[in-house]
């Protein structure tokens, strides 16, 4: 049975965002698609446009970036710095939004640690975003980041099913 739409939103603290969804897919396919570049780059987009890069070296010190073409040729791009790697259980990364202003260094971005549990054959993926202040948090809430998100993540579990 998939999850379709189901990603829960809450706030832990101040400075933190928790985001957690159930996968109708084991862990070891919810997490090839979560880094495998090829695979990233048919659910990252939700349907917001067309994921014109994705590149991933999955190593501690290790970066990755994605890039987004979204309408009227407008560009979205995010990346970081993976900072610790517990294959197909837990990813702790940065990841700085690159908008006009923003610094190029990872220095006071949002630090994500990413966990991946499996029972019963479905995945719980938890998100943590710790922001570092409620502003910060809060333009992340404000963004419109969870319709985009609940996309991504409905083709992510389609995408993880297929891999069966």
């Amino acid at each position: 049975m998939a999850s379709s739409g189901t990603a829960k939103i809450t706030l832990p603290a101040d400075d933190q965002i928790l985001i957690t969804r159930e996968f109708a897919a084991p862990r070891r396919l919810v997490y090839r698609a979560w880094t495998t570049p090829e695979l990233v780059k048919r659910w990252w987009g939700g349907h917001r446009g067309t994921v014109t890069s994705v590149e991933i070296d999955l190593r501690v010190g290790g970066r990755w970036r994605y890039v987004l073409a979204a309408g009227h040729g407008q560009e979205v791009a995010f990346h970081g710095e993976y900072r610790e790697i517990a294959e197909a259980e837990r990813i702790v990364n940065t990841e700085v939004f690159e908008m006009p202003g923003a610094p190029e260094s990872d220095e006071g971005a949002p630090v994500v640690t990413t966990t991946f549990t499996e029972h019963d054959g479905r995945t719980t993926v938890a998100m943590l975003s710790e922001c570092g202040s409620r502003e910060l948090r809060d333009g992340i809430l404000e963004s419109g980041m969870e319709t985009g998100m609940q996309e991504q993540f409905d083709l992510l579990e389609e995408l993880a099913q297929s891999l069966r």
